[in-house]
């Protein structure tokens, strides 16, 4: 059976704090009542280890005190003032037994209820870096919190910039730079304006987009109950691909030389 330390901390913190108020009041010099440093072991208790170990704690207070205050003056015995101090005592240490374990209780559950989460997120992000549609999730501020691993790929993105939490127009332009898109020159800067155009304003409206290397991708917008945007990149080179004309089948052959082994299964179609 595992010893569980913080269990029994409190009340032999509180036992050993007043057995030692006794023996220096009765054989060394006389010591101020201890409540006060009672209290606070009593809330030390409940913090660390919950309600049992603070009430426990409490309890063991209480009993203490009543004997420190048999023999605290001539004659043994107690008086109105030790019984109103120790209803006193009673009353606080309880109280702060409880206020604090019922506090800790919470806070572990609100830690708890974190590790959950953080697990359930783990496990989509795994998950969404295995599909072939690229997805990006933006904050209400247009800054990137997730970028999955397709995404990455299609555009070139490194794990460094990614990570980085970029804005939406930073990705529009390090696909402009890197020559991603298949589009005139003179084009980009009016398509980049026309995608953050969409995105600022929810635009649901699918639309495709050609990229250099011979694929398409169907980028669609979806605003989020928190103000952010959900992008999805759907590869979609085999469905465009078949309405191609057929002459131009060498070229879709000529883009697989770029090891992109999604590229060589979508542009079949082309042949």
């Amino acid at each position: 059976m595992q010893f569980d330390w913080r269990a029994i901390s409190g009340p032999a913190l509180t036992t050993a704090t007043a057995l030692t108020a006794i023996l220096v009041d009765r054989n060394f010099v006389a010591v101020p009542n201890p409540a006060p440093l009672f209290v606070c072991i009593v809330a030390f208790a409940a913090s660390l280890s919950g309600l049992a170990s603070g009430m426990a704690s409490a309890a063991i207070a209480v009993a203490c005190s009543a004997l420190f205050f048999l023999n605290h003056r001539a004659t043994p015995g107690y008086d109105t003032a030790d019984l109103v101090r120790l209803l006193m005592l009673a009353m606080t240490a309880t109280g702060t037994a409880a206020v604090t374990g019922l506090l800790r209780k919470r806070l572990m559950d609100a830690f708890a209820w974190e590790r959950r989460h953080h697990a359930t997120a783990e496990r989509l992000s795994a998950a969404l870096d295995q599909v072939d549609i690229g997805i990006v999730l933006l904050d209400s501020d247009t800054r990137a919190e997730f970028i999955n691993r397709a995404f990455r790929h299609y555009f070139s993105l490194s794990d460094d910039k990614a990570d980085s939490k970029p804005p939406f127009i930073a990705l529009m332009y390090h696909g402009r730079d890197t020559g991603a898109y298949q589009l005139p020159e003179e084009e980009l800067n009016a398509f980049i304006a026309e995608r953050m155009e969409m995105m600022r304003s929810g635009d649901s409206t699918p639309i495709n987009i050609n990229l250099a290397d011979g694929q398409v991708l169907r980028f669609s917008c979806t605003a989020l109950p928190d103000g952010g945007r959900m992008l999805s990149y759907t590869p979609v080179t085999d469905l465009v691909r078949r309405t191609d004309d057929p002459s131009r089948a060498e070229y879709y052959r000529s883009l697989r030389g770029g090891g992109n082994r999604g590229l060589i299964r979508h542009l079949r179609a082309a042949e």
